[in-house]
């Protein structure tokens, strides 16, 4: 298994949760919206920090590069947290039009986001890792196997 394999894993799992409450919120369950959110929420922050904790800071030291893709990636998750806080806030007033217009941007820098990890990041880590314990550790964080 690669290093960057539970983070591919758990893309999808966040992503199907973003659906479960971003279905339940536009239909006007909102009390299935503030559960589904909440793990939502939970989970984003869960994989925001896996990687801001762990797999950046181990790829910045294997390669020396600080100021560059994981920097971006950092700056991306700030944009996404403001977003959830956006959501969060629309949810408890029950503003669909809020919520919705939040969860669309929201949506659009995720897809952005998780393609240039996927595809230029988690690449870079797993050739500088190699055979790295960050693995293992995102395992045990993210719960996937």
């Amino acid at each position: 298994m690669s290093v960057t394999a539970p983070l591919f894993q758990h893309h999808k799992h966040c992503d199907e949760l973003f659906a479960q409450a971003e279905d339940a919120c536009a239909g006007g369950d909102w009390a299935t919206g503030e559960k589904a959110f909440a793990l939502l929420l939970d989970q984003l922050e869960t994989h925001f920090t896996s990687e801001e904790e762990l797999l950046f800071p181990a790829f910045e030291t294997a390669t020396g590069m600080t100021s560059g893709p994981t920097e971006v990636m950092r700056g991306e998750h700030r944009q996404m947290r403001d977003l959830l806080g956006q959501m969060k806030d629309a949810l408890a007033s029950k503003d669909s039009d809020a919520f919705g217009g939040a969860a669309d941007t929201l949506l659009i820098l995720m897809q952005q986001h998780n393609m240039k990890e996927e595809n230029i990041l988690y690449p870079m880590c797993d050739n500088a890792l190699g055979s790295s314990d960050v693995g293992a550790s995102l395992v045990e964080r993210l719960k996937v196997s």
